[in-house]
């Protein structure tokens, strides 16, 4: 099982300088790594390191929080730390994260239709799942809701 730990990162920053900064400092082992990092990256598997060029990116968060709200007394949605499962399209298991204390995530993964499966507690707070189309290039931006159950 695969576990992704959400991150934030410069996503300007491509793949392609980290392995450059690879190859300066092994020498002759550079070669080696370079093709073994390329190689890797293009390889099958749909979860990708965290300076990726797509995927998922967001925040989970929880609310209502006030059983009342209005424009003078607004009661905003609060970040929620929360675990993740992402499927692939056929259902399987692709990996599972973690989002920040500050509810947010970012997981790369190669192009396709995932569905995210947040963990629901009993009977809160409550989140459905969500599928998400990923494309290459971009990351695709999720808003993970939790509901509390407050009315």
């Amino acid at each position: 099982m695969s576990v992704a730990r959400a991150e934030r990162h410069d996503a300007s920053r491509p793949i392609v300088s980290n392995v450059m900064n690879v190859v300066s400092l092994r020498g002759a082992v550079a070669p080696l790594v370079v093709l073994t990092a390329l190689f890797s990256a293009c390889g099958e598997g749909v979860l990708l390191g965290p300076d990726a060029r797509q995927g998922i990116e967001g925040i989970a968060l929880l609310g209502p929080m006030c059983p009342v709200q209005s424009l003078q007394h607004p009661c905003p949605d609060q970040p929620h730390q929360a675990a993740v499962v992402v499927r692939d399209a056929g259902g399987g298991f692709v990996t599972s994260f973690e989002t920040g204390e500050d509810g947010m995530f970012r997981v790369g993964l190669v192009p396709g239709r995932y569905t995210l499966d947040p963990e629901s507690g009993d009977p809160f707070p409550a989140a459905s799942e969500q599928v998400v189309d990923v494309v290459a290039g971009r990351y695709t931006e999720v808003v993970l809701a939790f509901d509390t159950g407050i009315r």
